[in-house]
């Protein structure tokens, strides 16, 4: 079994897809950000003019309830989905790294969270982070194993205990 952060050191660039992304700074400039062609390299930068250019954010008040999956056991996804008892139910979410900065957890005493809060910002290392990270995901993802070991023989108390759980979960709905 490959730990996450071997698959994090193993990582090649020459795999990503080719790629813009649109930044708005705090004070209102837009750029258009792009890697150099072979992937690597200097980051080419654009400033974009155009009219009716505001401050660096937008308020954003619809859910994003988009779960991505990175691996079978690794999910990707927003505070909201976070936040989202339907959501965490049909994921079957049993643990979360929680990395935004002032987002509380919804529900500590039903799944195992680890909090980082990290800025936002694109000064901040997150680097730094991976490791404590990572030794979350993996220590995640050896649990869910062994509890699927033991389920295939019958369901262990953790599995009935989660069960029940997802069970009270639906009811609220």
């Amino acid at each position: 079994m490959h730990s996450l952060s071997q698959e994090i050191e193993g990582f090649s660039q020459n795999r990503l897809k080719k790629q813009c992304t649109r930044v708005t700074t705090v004070t209102g400039r837009r750029l258009l950000e792009r890697r150099g062609e072979d992937g690597g390299g200097e980051e080419e930068v654009e400033e974009l003019q155009e009219e009716g250019a505001g401050f660096g954010f937008v308020e954003d008040t619809s859910l994003d309830l988009q779960v991505g999956v990175v691996r079978p056991f690794l999910l990707l996804a927003s505070q909201d989905a976070a936040h989202d008892l339907e959501t965490l139910h049909r994921w079957e979410v049993t643990h979360i790294l929680n990395v935004a900065y002032g987002v509380s957890n919804l529900l500590p005493d039903q799944l195992e969270y680890k909090t980082l809060q990290i800025l936002d910002l694109p000064d901040t290392d997150i680097t730094s982070h991976l490791e404590e990270c990572s030794a979350f995901i993996d220590r995640a993802r050896q649990q869910e194993e062994n509890m699927n070991r033991k389920r295939s023989g019958r369901l262990s108390e953790e599995a009935l205990q989660r069960q029940k759980f997802r069970k009270q979960i639906w009811k609220q709905r």
